[in-house]
């Protein structure tokens, strides 16, 4: 199955895998989020960890893609979403953890957009079972509609989930100005 049953497992991934990055970014100014459908409690996902390395000094983004790279990650732009650069292994230098446990890496300035949106939409899905619900039965029906295929399920969350998302995010974004 494309998409999995939620995990503390994911957690624990999530922990190692900072861990390992923390390790190497020692002395740089970031931090580092889980991101994405793992990072909330009771929501199926594919089991693949998205991070988010979050910096807000420009001179520290050239520090931190040259200390990945040198732990074994090429850098491979934004792929088309401003202020969030890929990051992906490349087996030129080996790490258990890094190697071992499935990761999506993006690295991102605190002004992001993508990264407020990761955070946004994250945070209300944590809090709001009933949006968690909603989100993890289309996930499921996409990926019915994809045959399983990751290729084809990731072409259906782009056209359908995108729209859910916006509205979790608009709604995360009205609540905090309600709140101030």
């Amino acid at each position: 199955m494309l998409i999995e049953k939620y995990t503390s497992n994911w957690v624990k991934d999530f922990a190692d895998i900072k861990r390992e990055i923390d390790k190497e970014l020692h002395g740089l100014d970031y931090s580092i989020e889980h991101v994405g459908s793992t990072s909330v409690p009771n929501l199926a996902s594919k089991p693949i960890i998205d991070l988010d390395i979050i910096y807000s000094n420009p001179a520290d983004w050239v520090k931190i893609k040259s200390r990945l790279e040198e732990i074994g990650y090429d850098h491979y732009g934004n792929q088309g979403i401003a202020d969030r650069e890929v990051f992906k292994k490349n087996g030129k230098r080996t790490s258990e953890i890094l190697d071992g446990v499935k990761h999506h890496l993006y690295v991102c300035p605190t002004t992001s957009k993508a990264l407020e949106r990761h955070i946004l939409s994250r945070d209300f899905l944590r809090i709001n079972e009933l949006a968690r619900l909603e989100y993890q039965q289309l996930k499921y029906e996409l990926a019915e509609k994809a045959n399983q295929d990751r290729k084809k399920y990731a072409e259906l969350k782009e056209l359908h989930a995108n729209d859910f998302i916006d509205l979790i995010v608009e709604k995360q974004k009205t609540a905090r100005k309600t709140a101030v």
